[in-house]
């Protein structure tokens, strides 16, 4: 016998992409992820995009944070004597252009635990370096599921002036919606049905 019909408001609504668990180029595309047909060409674009996450990067992505922003004068020995602070540091990589040389603007620094990202990630947002504040971020390119980056439509956060704007990253959190699709109905009952699992097994094991 079931029980009692659940309302959508009875389900706890989730304004981050990695609380969902995978990378919705539709849902991303809309403030709050009710969208149902791509409102610009950049997610038609990444709805159809094929993307494999780069398997040359190494290091343990849960320990890996983007840090995007920068000035493009900001050196990595910068970011590490900043980021430090936080915890013992692996690696620090700063992307630059394959043509000019020059940054883009964004780093990944991987630390030795997942404490001391964590750490850093809850304390480093939003701090001012070298005249601009950066956004602190988990990487998603190999922990979040169909993940597919701005070049490709995809991605996180944007400007209004871009046309491009992408929801579910700590700059632009979803909205809960006041009424919610089937197609979000069926992803909220699968992250409870999840974590319902994932609790289960963790009870057994403690038992």
């Amino acid at each position: 016998m079931s029980g009692p019909k659940r309302d959508f408001k009875d389900f706890p609504w989730y304004g981050l992409v990695a609380e969902w668990g995978e990378y919705d180029p539709m849902m991303c595309g809309s403030i709050d992820g009710t969208d149902e047909a791509p409102h610009d060409n950049g997610v038609v674009r990444a709805i159809n995009a094929r993307y494999v996450p780069n398997k040359g990067v190494r290091g343990d992505p849960d320990c890996t944070l983007y840090v995007s922003r920068l000035d493009v004068s900001t050196k990595a020995e910068k970011l590490i004597s900043i980021f430090k602070e936080f915890g013992s540091i692996q690696s620090c990589r700063l992307v630059r252009d394959i043509v000019t040389g020059l940054s883009k603007g964004y780093a990944f620094i991987e630390f030795t635990s997942r404490k001391y990202a964590s750490r850093a990630f809850h304390r480093a947002h939003g701090i001012v370096i070298d005249g601009r504040k950066v956004l602190v971020d988990f990487e998603f390119e190999r922990r979040i599921h169909g993940w597919k980056p701005r070049r490709l439509g995809g991605g996180l956060g944007g400007q209004k002036e871009s046309g491009q704007l992408r929801f579910g990253g700590r700059d632009r959190p979803f909205r809960r919606p006041f009424m919610l699709n089937e197609r979000l109905k069926e992803k909220l009952k699968r992250i409870e049905h999840s974590a319902h699992s994932t609790h289960s097994t963790h009870s057994v094991h403690k038992k």
